[in-house]
C-alpha cells in the first residue's frame, strides 16, 4: 500500500542547502516481520483494540512502539501498565514525551512547566495527581514529582530510562521522530532521533535504510521514498495505526474509536 509522503514538521533551518531529490528504490528487507505501532498518547482503549487486531493479523511479528506512549490522552498510566507488562516481548522506543517526563522527574523546577503544557497535566491526572499547573511554584513541582515517582514505581521508571532511541532489523530502522538523512544510522545524534531533523523526509537516504517513525501526525499512514509514517494522531483523531512490515512490503492496520 503506497501513499504520497507528506511534508514534515520543521525543526529549524537545515544545516546544508537542499539537494535535488533522488529516488529511493531499495526493497524492504527486515530480518523478521514487524508490527510498528504509532504514538499512543494515553489512548489505552485504542491500544487494546489494536493489540487484539494484531494478535489475529500479525501473530508472529515483532511488536515495536515508536514512543510517545504518554501525554495528551486521558489514560497514560494504563498505557504504561499495558506496555510494561509485555516489555519482554516488545521493543519500546523513547519518544520526546517520555523524555519530557524523565526531565521532569530529574529536575521538576526546570522542566516542569514545559512538560505540563505539552500533555503532562493529563499524565499526572491519570495517576490521580492534581494541585499543580505549569505556573506552579517550585515546591508544588517537587511535590508532584515525588508523587509521580512513587506511583510510577522504580521498575517502570528504570524501564522508561532504558528505552532506546532507535531499533533496527535488517535494513529497517525504527525511530521516534525520524533521522538526519545526511548521517549514517550508526552516527545519529539522539536529539534527531527523538525530536526530528529539518531535512528528514525532504532528502532520500543514500544508505539503503528505511526509516519508520511517529512524532509527526499524518492524516493517513505513509509509505514512500524509504519512509514509513505511522502517527495518525490517536489523541486528536481517535485513530491509532500499526505498520505491518515484511520483505513482501507494508500494509497498515488502523483502529478507531
Amino acid at each position: 500500500m503506497m501513499f504520497r509522503i507528506l511534508p514534515r514538521k520543521s525543526n529549524g533551518p537545515s544545516r546544508r542547502a537542499a539537494e535535488p531529490t533522488r529516488r529511493f528504490d531499495v526493497p524492504l528487507a527486515p530480518a523478521r516481520d514487524l508490527a510498528v505501532i504509532g504514538d499512543v498518547h494515553g489512548c489505552d482503549g485504542l491500544l487494546q483494540t489494536l493489540l487484539a487486531r494484531l494478535e489475529v493479523q500479525a501473530p508472529g511479528a515483532q511488536l515495536v512502539f515508536v514512543g510517545d506512549l504518554i501525554d495528551r490522552g486521558e489514560a497514560s498510566s494504563r498505557v504504561l501498565d499495558t506496555v510494561h507488562a509485555q516489555r519482554d516481548q516488545c521493543i519500546t522506543l523513547r519518544g520526546n514525551h517520555e523524555e519530557l517526563m524523565l526531565d521532569f522527574l530529574d529536575a521538576p523546577e526546570r522542566a516542569g512547566a514545559r512538560w505540563l503544557r505539552n500533555g503532562g497535566l493529563q499524565t499526572l491526572a491519570s495517576f490521580d495527581i492534581g494541585g499543580v499547573t505549569e505556573h506552579a511554584n517550585e515546591a508544588s513541582m517537587r511535590r508532584a514529582r515525588d508523587q509521580l515517582r512513587d506511583r510510577l514505581g522504580p521498575e517502570k521508571e528504570a524501564w522508561l530510562r532504558s528505552c532506546p532511541r532507535a531499533w533496527g532489523s535488517g535494513n529497517v530502522t525504527v525511530t521516534h521522530a525520524g533521522a538526519d538523512p545526511w548521517v549514517p544510522i550508526t552516527a545519529q545524534k539522539g536529539r534527531c532521533l527523538t525530536w526530528g531533523h529539518p531535512d528528514f523526509g525532504l532528502r532520500a537516504r543514500t544508505d539503503g535504510v528505511w526509516i519508520v517513525h511517529g512524532h509527526t501526525i499524518v492524516p493517513e499512514p505513509v509509505c514512500d521514498q524509504g519512509v514509513i509514517s505511522v502517527d495518525t494522531g490517536a489523541f486528536a483523531t481517535g485513530r491509532l495505526t500499526a505498520a505491518l512490515i515484511s520483505s513482501q512490503g507494508v500494509c497498515f492496520v488502523t483502529v478507531s474509536g
